[in-house]
Order: C-alpha cells, then structure tokens, then sequence
C-alpha cells in the first residue's frame, strides 16, 4: 500500500461515527469533535519606496495594499488502542502586498497559505493524520481542547507517532512568543527560522511521519515529509527513496512552563539546483543564470536552527524569545523563503501591567542573510521563487516589528502592526520598506 493512501484510511475510520449509538458518548470513541474554528482578517499597506531598477519580484516601488483572508475548521476523532485522528479544512482568499515577493522575510505570514495561482481561492484540506500514543508511566496530565489536540488526560512520559497530512511547523521550531501570524508576529522572520527550508507544498502542508520520545524535562523528536518537485511547487515528490526532508529536534526544559531551548537539524533531498554551477553555465554560455535549468534528483541542503524561550513574569505572558538559523546556502531556496542565514530576539508583554490582561504587546528585531554563492547568483541577474531585482547590492535584510494584540471580546483581537525592512531583498538600492497592518482574529 502506498503512503499517501494511509491517511485515507483513517478518514473512512472518522466515518464510523454515523453507525455509533447516543449512549456510547462515555469514551467518545469514533465521535467527531469540532476542536476550534478561526477568521484571521489582514489588511496591509506598503508605502512607496526608493527603486532606482526593478526586477519581475521587486516590491512596487509605489506601493500597495492587499488583504488577505483566512478560515479554518479543525476536527478531531478518538479511537481506540491510543489513537486519534484529525482533520482539518481551510480556506485562503486575497493577497500579499507586492504579491507576497521582493523580501526574504514574508511580511504577512498568512500568505503562505494562498498557494500558487493555479490554485485558486477554494477550500481545502489542510491536515488529516493519525496520531498514536504509548503511555510509558502512570503520571498524567490535563489536556485542554484546542486546534488538533482532543481534551483529555494524556501521559507526562510517552511515545508518539503522527502519520499523514500535516505541516512539519506543528511541532518543529515552535515557540510559545512567536509561533503565529494569526495572533502573533506577522513577518516570518520571528514566527519560524527562515533558514529552515522545511518540506512542504506551496502551502506549507506535506504528507509525513513524525516519531517522538516526550518527558517533562526533555523531549526528541524526528520527521521525514515529501519534499515537492521544484521549487515552491504544489506536487509532491514520491517516493522517499528519491526526495524527502528530514529533520530532528531536541528540545529541553525545566518544566512544562519554563524556560525552553531548543535544537533542530535538517537534512533535504530533492531535484534542486546549485547556484554555483548555475552561475558557472551562465558565464560559458553568455546567459542569464537560471537555477531551476540546473536541477538534478539526489540534491543536498542540510541546516540547523537554534530556539529560545524565557518566561519573566505574569505566568509566562511575559518573556523573551531568540532565534538562529543557518543552512549550506549551495542549493536553491526551495520550499520556505529565501534565507541563508537569520539570527532574531524579541519580548511579548502582558496588558496586566496596564490593567489589559488580555491584551499583549510584542516587539522583535532580526537579520536574514544570504550565503556568498546565492548573493553571486541574484547580482548576475538570476531569479529565485521569491528574489528578482534584475541585479544586487548586497546587504542583510535588517527587520523590526511591534504589534499590539487587543482583546476586544471573548474570541476576538483587534491588532495594529508596524515593520519596516531595511535592505529588502537584501539590495542596499533599494528602501527602506514600512508596512502598516490591521489584523483582525476570531476564534473558537
């Protein structure tokens, strides 16, 4: 049987609920669960900025302003033996501003997951996975109902298995101040390390297996997903054999609520060109480089990413987080955002201290970096999926962000945000960028 045909057979499993009998609602087995639902509403403006040139993905030198739209529904099924399944639909309407390209940092984060043109704006299916346990002692803790995670009392040491449709940013690189651009950070730059190049399709979801030891004080975990078959494209690649991102994490802590630090590494196999070569067929032939005519199956990047979070008062609504990416920089930029190198830190503060305790400020700073062969390859004129100037004075990519999250209602925040970007693209000719959003966030 084929991988990608598993997660099928859970579906027909979550179906089983229609034959179940009212009186069998004690265990809830095979009983669908709507976990949560969300509406994250951006409307974004870029202001006009220096552009002396400008290639096909430059940021519009007259600026723009775009919205965005994004709904989801998240379900969940409890089965027997330790076994759940989720289920998840979303849905994406709208756009980034300048078409969500000219920067390393992705600006508005949701924009991720508009996908390519060719998609359109129609529902579809985010996650479906199974997920397995393996209590390993008796010691439990409470577990509260939210998106992908059913209610209930689960083990503090245990093994876990999560097979399906999934995106590896559900448990790799996650961060308690910065994980979200529907309620937190929206450039991408502070919600995840840029230079993690995770497997995913043009909406950031892959099939996969994720394997985990989890503890208290320490936790491990691997991944392996479908890599797609050229860059920033929606097929995925079959089979493992031949493409696949891996990636594995250790993660350490106090406790539950403490401090938090964690290290990732990664590895990608896939049809990926090298910009060094690109570079060298460019100049034998009098050409314009162009990495995707290098692409050859068998292609490596590997990297790591370097995660922290400090809780300070006010039950950890006030902390510090840091961030440190790096990856090989040979290969394209394939899946993610263009970024080599990134190094980010930033604070969440709690409204408690202005008698708003709900509300929560956040700001950050960071840098993106490119490696030498990729800097090489944008200032001969070569494109990436998201860089195109047409040339490069090359400098990093230098970002700040400071957001005010309002809690207006139950379920609803209201949050103004400011970013300004200096160097975008990492070309000294061009800005500085500023970008003014409204967020608005609704969820159950």
């Amino acid at each position: 049987m084929r991988f990608r045909c598993i997660p099928f057979i859970a579906l027909l499993l979550a179906a089983l609920p229609c034959f179940a009998h009212a009186d069998d609602a004690a265990p809830r087995l095979f009983v669908p669960q709507l976990l949560g639902a969300q509406y994250t509403f951006i409307d974004q403006h870029q202001y006009a900025l220096r552009s002396p040139y400008a290639g096909p993905l430059s940021l519009k030198a007259g600026g723009d302003t775009e919205r965005s739209h994004t709904f989801g529904a998240y379900f969940g099924v409890q089965l027997p033996a330790h076994f759940q399944y989720y289920f998840d639909v979303e849905m994406f309407k709208g756009e980034g501003v300048s078409g969500a390209t000219g920067v390393g940092a992705i600006v508005n984060g949701d924009v991720v997951h508009s996908g390519n043109a060719g998609l359109g704006k129609r529902a579809y299916v985010a996650r479906r996975y199974l997920r397995w346990t393996l209590p390993l002692g008796s010691a439990t803790h409470a577990v509260d109902r939210a998106q992908d995670q059913l209610p209930g009392a689960e083990a503090d040491r245990h093994l876990e298995a999560k097979l399906g449709r999934m995106t590896p940013a559900d448990d790799f690189d996650k961060n308690r101040y910065a994980n979200s651009a529907r309620t937190q950070f929206m450039d991408g730059a502070f919600f995840n390390a840029l230079a993690w190049d995770y497997a995913a399709d043009t909406r950031g979801y892959t099939n996969g297996l994720l394997l985990a030891y989890v503890s208290p004080h320490w936790t491990l975990r691997y991944g392996v997903y479908q890599m797609p078959t050229h860059a920033n494209g929606q097929t995925l690649e079959w089979p493992f054999k031949r493409a696949r991102g891996e990636q594995m994490q250790l993660t350490l802590r106090e406790s539950p609520d403490s401090w938090a630090l964690r290290l990732l590494v990664y590895r990608n196999i896939a049809r990926m060109g090298i910009y060094r070569d690109a570079l060298r067929i460019a100049e034998a032939t009098g050409t314009t480089p162009d990495i995707s005519a290098d692409d050859r199956d068998g292609r490596h990047k590997y990297g790591y990413a370097l995660n922290a979070e400090l809780p300070l008062a006010d039950g950890g609504d006030t902390g510090l987080f840091a961030r440190y990416g790096w990856n090989d920089g040979h290969t394209e930029s394939f899946v993610f955002t263009e970024v080599d190198r990134d190094a980010s830190i930033g604070a969440q503060v709690s409204g408690v201290h202005w008698h708003r305790a709900q509300d929560r400020l956040g700001i950050a700073v960071a840098m993106d970096a490119l490696s030498r062969d990729h800097r090489d390859y944008l200032a001969a004129g070569g494109c990436g999926f998201l860089l195109c100037d047409g040339g490069l004075n090359y400098g990093h990519e230098e970002i700040a962000e400071i957001y005010y999250a309002i809690h207006l209602i139950a379920h609803v925040t209201l949050s103004p945000d400011f970013q300004f970007i200096r160097d975008p693209g990492y070309n000294r000719d061009r800005g500085p960028a500023r970008f003014l959003g409204i967020r608005a966030h609704v969820e159950y």
